[in-house]
């Protein structure tokens, strides 16, 4: 009996419709394929712009690991195929509220609840154990912690599109997915990538408050509040510090005005849900935090990793912005702290509140 030529395809989507069921069952909410031979030399190409035109700012490890950063294969030669995947965690009201709330923190959607390294990497290690049990191939896990631009391998996998604001789109789940990618020797055939649905809307580039976005699909980390307040460790330019209003761990803006987070559905993934102590918290209260009380607070999430020091700082600069009388004495009190890059932005503030 002749061999049937529709054998190895259907061996090619049972594998496809395998992975994809059992990556729903872990939890995840999206998943798409590509193969290593689909990314082209327009992704290095974008990366080495971005870096001549100096718009990482000081986030030195981009420049350290540039060349692995490149492609996929730079980073591991062996590997043929792409799974990428996302993880909900859309908020249950919208992020831009908190902002008319002067004396309380804007903590941004992604760092209220439980750390998504902790969480997407669990579920990544669990999916791609069972491949390598079931097929024998090799198998390596990443979540935002090594030289891989998670964004456009995501998009040329199908799960979304890379937006205006530069971030992963997606039809299902809007702006708030986190990404995950297991990179394998396994061969499996590659999904479609999806088209950009942006159109002619601006929400996310009109929405900026510190215009962090030279041009559609192009961003400039320097002059971006979640790159101030997170990655950057000095003095927060005062050009961008009333703008960052009460912004004192990333900033959503661009995220919580794209249309199509209307079909999102609030995250199914109880870790990322916000944390009481963590949804619009009482600045003056964080003010107060020593390095033992801040370690504490936020254990397993994602602030911990910028400091105390860092994080009062910006904590000073939404104090000055706030207007409340009651926040001078934490100041002053502040500007006498063993920690310069404080006493320079608690003094910043004191300035800003007793301005008439």
């Amino acid at each position: 009996m002749p061999h049937s030529p529709t054998k190895p395809v259907q061996q090619a989507e049972d594998k496809k419709a395998r992975i994809r069921a059992r990556a729903f069952e872990e939890g995840f909410d999206a998943v798409g394929f590509t193969n290593t031979g689909r990314i082209g030399p327009e992704l290095a190409e974008r990366l080495d712009q971005f870096m001549a035109l100096q718009r990482h700012g000081e986030m030195r490890w981009l420049e350290e690991k540039a060349e692995r950063r490149r492609h996929p294969n730079a980073l591991w030669p062996e590997a043929k195929s792409i799974v990428a995947l996302g993880l909900n965690y859309a908020p249950e009201k919208s992020p831009l509220d908190v902002l008319a709330q002067r004396e309380r923190a804007a903590i941004s959607v992604y760092a209220q609840g439980r750390d998504y390294h902790l969480v997407v990497k669990k579920k990544l290690k669990a999916l791609a154990g069972w491949m390598h049990r079931e097929w024998g191939d090799e198998v390596k896990v990443f979540v935002d912690t090594a030289p891989l631009m998670e964004k456009p391998l995501s998009a040329a996998a199908g799960i979304g599109w890379q937006g205006k604001h530069t971030n992963l789109v997606s039809r299902d789940f809007g702006s708030w997915l986190f990404l995950g990618i297991i990179l394998t020797t396994l061969e499996i055939e590659p999904d479609a990538p999806e088209a950009d649905h942006c159109g002619s809307c601006r929400n996310c580039l009109d929405a900026c408050p510190t215009n962090a976005f030279p041009a559609p699909y192009q961003l400039d980390a320097r002059r971006c509040i979640s790159y101030l307040t997170i990655e950057y460790d000095g003095s927060i330019p005062e050009e961008f510090r009333t703008a960052m209003g009460n912004r004192i761990y990333g900033c959503d803006d661009c995220l919580a005005v794209c249309p199509w987070n209307k079909f999102a559905k609030l995250a199914r993934e109880i870790s990322f849900h916000a944390r009481p102590e963590l949804d619009a918290p009482l600045l003056i209260e964080l003010a107060g935090l020593d390095d033992a009380a801040f370690r504490e607070r936020f254990s397993t999430n994602p602030v911990k990793r910028i400091g105390r020091d860092r994080f009062v700082r910006n904590v000073c600069i939404a104090l000055g912005n706030s207007g409340d009388p009651a926040a001078i004495a934490v100041l002053q009190k502040l500007s006498a702290d063993q920690s310069g890059i404080v006493r320079e932005h608690a003094a910043w503030a004191l300035r800003r509140l007793n301005r008439p």
